[in-house]
């Protein structure tokens, strides 16, 4: 919407996770359900409310004369946020040569205005062994075994982590194991584990490699390699881009331009100040703000809490609160793009 030199993109994925354990749903999660006061199934909360919202804000916005000569409104429906975040918009931005100077994260934020989130990395770590017949363990070197103190140690490290008074501390865990054997009763000579790695202001990607060697036993660091993941799934209409599994921190202080017009428009509609937060998940954030520097806020229906949980759902009102503040959020920008 607009035909202005700056762009102020809204963005939702519109990719969903799966069910997980059926029987925490109390309903069809792919039929879901609607009443007069709620929306069920998946991706209700995470993050389709959005998605409706941000579509109708810009028609709003249209119909009632709150666009500027300054700004073109994109709205995007985003895919394979859920297994990459940023990669799609990395895509657009590479690829179509279309990069906005102002983004709103349409992700779940209880009707707040959130103004960052903590980086993640995801790392596999690989162990070789000497495999040998079950019956005699002895005369082979069991990969699992050789794994477990870095396990251990990944346990403990989480009170350990640093911290930020924004963000919060960093987190770790492990995700997934694996080995390989030659049979189910053969000592394994390899074994894999994957790390997710919640990281947060004054961490690097070296830094946390540093932490996960640092719990590899003396004698045995040979027989260890830490593995930079990248992403390289295809999409659903075939295509291939790859991202690497690094996903740096971002914040915006609370008196940016951006974060400030998001108070004001809060501030129009309903006359009251709420409270600027962080999103405890990641989302596309990491990669406009967090590689890219491009400002990002955060305002969108429902609570995180339901996202990829059982009985998702999103309120009604949530959704219509979420496209009244996306119709004149831009129009509260205006006089902050110069």
């Amino acid at each position: 919407m607009g035909k202005g030199p700056r762009i102020i993109a809204y963005d939702a994925h519109i990719d969903t996770v799966g069910l997980g354990e059926m029987t925490n749903w109390t309903f069809d999660p792919y039929e879901g359900y609607e009443n007069d006061e709620e929306i069920g199934g998946r991706g209700a909360s995470d993050q389709l409310g959005g998605m409706a919202s941000a579509v109708y804000g810009a028609k709003i916005m249209k119909d009632l004369g709150l666009l500027s000569d300054k700004y073109t409104v994109l709205v995007t429906g985003t895919v394979q946020e859920e297994d990459c975040d940023g990669l799609c918009w990395q895509y657009i931005i590479n690829e179509d040569k279309v990069k906005p100077e102002f983004v709103v994260i349409t992700e779940p934020t209880d009707g707040n205005i959130y103004r960052g989130q903590r980086g993640r990395m995801e790392i596999r770590v690989d162990v070789k062994g000497v495999s040998c017949h079950g019956s005699a363990p002895e005369r082979g070197d069991n990969a699992i075994y050789k794994m477990l103190p870095v396990i251990e140690g990944i346990q403990a490290m989480n009170d350990q982590l640093p911290s930020h008074p924004f963000l919060g501390q960093g987190r770790i865990t492990v995700t997934r194991i694996q080995s390989v054997s030659p049979s189910d009763n053969a000592v394994p000579d390899e074994c894999r584990i994957f790390v997710d790695r919640r990281i947060t202001f004054g961490e690097t990607k070296e830094s946390v490699f540093e932490s996960i060697r640092g719990l590899i036993p003396a004698d045995k660091k040979g027989d260890f390699e830490l593995v930079d993941l990248v992403y390289s799934e295809p999409s659903y209409t075939g295509a291939v881009f790859h991202y690497e599994k690094f996903f740096p921190s971002w914040a915006l202080d609370e008196d940016h331009p951006f974060v400030v017009a998001g108070q004001e428009t809060v501030r129009a509609l309903w006359g009251e100040e709420r409270e600027t937060g962080k999103w405890d998940f990641s989302t596309n954030g990491n990669y406009w703000a967090g590689k890219e520097g491009i400002p990002s806020i955060g305002f969108g229906p429902g609570d995180e809490i339901y996202a990829h949980s059982g009985d998702e759902h999103v309120a009604l009102a949530d959704v219509v609160e979420a496209t009244k503040f996306y119709a004149l959020l831009p129009y509260m920008l205006r006089e902050k793009i110069r």
